[in-house]
């Protein structure tokens, strides 16, 4: 799988974009969240990316945010909703405020993102609660593109990708923590917490 690619813009034509990385064009999807903060043509880009393979094609949709990405594959989740809407989504709001959209309720906001009914909106609300509750905190993503390196972050990325839902992994984390614990320390003492 493609998690991440860095290297040259060389086009941008909303939805697409195309990153030369060692002489190779990556075509990738991207919401227009990404394309409002991409740099000119010909400047150095790094995307974190998600790869999709259907019956009849092979899509890459780039994020430069990983809270966008999360995002991405967390909607994905929710009955009925594809990485169309997934896109839209991500084009008509930040994940900060879909995320206090979804916790408040707010289902004549969701329904004026384009592709989203009143019974898609009401699912995102009903499944993604719980969710989206500090996604965008809880999955930092650096501005070189690189996996976050301070423990406290890269514990907290482990431990959604094991599938704990965001706000039970900041209780874990925040109870776990101690000055001068490693990742894999902060990991281990919040699984046993858990499992307690």
């Amino acid at each position: 799988m493609i998690g991440r690619l860095k290297g040259i813009l060389t086009a941008k034509q909303p939805p697409w974009i195309v990153v030369d990385v060692g002489g190779v064009g990556y075509e990738l999807e991207a919401p227009m969240s990404t394309f409002y903060d991409l740099p000119e043509i010909g400047r150095e880009v790094s995307l974190c990316t998600h790869y999709t393979q259907r019956e009849d094609t092979v899509v890459l949709y780039g994020f430069l945010r990983e809270a966008e990405r999360s995002l991405f594959r967390t909607l994905q989740k929710v009955s009925g909703v594809g990485a169309k809407i997934s896109l839209a989504v991500l084009s008509g709001s930040s994940v900060d405020e879909f995320a206090r959209l979804v916790q408040t309720g707010d289902i004549a906001a969701l329904t004026r993102i384009p592709g989203v009914g009143k019974k898609t909106a009401e699912r995102m609300v009903v499944e993604l609660r719980d969710r989206v509750d500090g996604l965008a905190s809880g999955m930092p993503f650096s501005t070189d593109g690189s996996v976050p390196q301070d423990p406290v972050s890269e514990a907290t990325v482990a431990l959604q990708t094991l599938g704990y839902k965001p706000a039970e992994v900041t209780r874990l984390v925040r109870d776990a923590a101690a000055p001068g614990d490693r990742a894999e320390d902060i990991i281990r003492k919040a699984l046993k917490a858990a499992l307690r």
